[in-house]
């Protein structure tokens, strides 16, 4: 796998990119290794760059995250990214008889990590403060799931655009309870 040509084939093309995907291995270390793990490094470190190099403005001023919080927090978000991608296949993998699709979890894994592809790059825009609303891009990765589900877990046309978004929204609330932790973890420094 070429990984700039998975991610434009992804991205420009997923009815075509999910058929070639389909074929492929969906071993968690091939794809943790030679995918998540590369571009799960985007919006870490531009988010590290964003906060505690650049700086974020808020109407009560502008300041650094201090380094090591900033590089705590970075590093927790790239670790969690695999956990993410890993509950968000085994949501995917759980619900399928619920949608008459297929179980088969190395397809939901691959589904799981390739729909997070638009998340990782638009952590870009973590980089500059005035840019952050553009993290919103990752979104698209709600219509490649669509689109792959039914592919990759033969869920039915009817049904994958409701499958998709009730895997979306367990997905983000898992998400939201991750950060929930990182910061907890972050803040325990300051509170000791």
């Amino acid at each position: 796998m070429n990984l700039l040509h998975r991610v434009r084939g992804i991205l420009l093309s997923p009815g075509r990119e999910w058929r070639v995907i389909e074929r492929e291995s969906g071993e968690p270390t091939y794809l943790f290794g030679r995918y998540v793990a590369i571009l799960a490094l985007i919006p870490a470190v531009f988010g590290f760059i964003g906060k505690s190099v650049i700086g974020v403005t808020t109407s009560a001023g502008s300041f650094r995250v201090p380094a090591i919080a900033g590089l705590i927090e970075a590093v927790l978000s790239y670790a969690f990214t695999f956990v993410i991608v890993y509950v968000t296949a085994l949501i995917i993998d759980l619900l399928a008889k619920s949608f008459d699709a297929d179980r088969y979890f190395p397809n939901a894994l691959k589904l799981a990590a390739y729909s997070f592809t638009p998340v990782w790059l638009s952590g870009v825009f973590l980089l500059l403060p005035g840019l952050q609303f553009l993290t919103l891009f990752g979104l698209y990765g709600v219509i490649l799931l669509w689109i792959g589900l039914s592919i990759l877990l033969r869920a039915p046309r009817g049904r994958s655009l409701l499958y998709a978004i009730v895997v979306a929204v367990l997905s983000f609330g898992f998400i939201v309870a991750l950060a929930s932790l990182q910061s907890l973890i972050v803040a325990l420094p300051k509170i000791s």
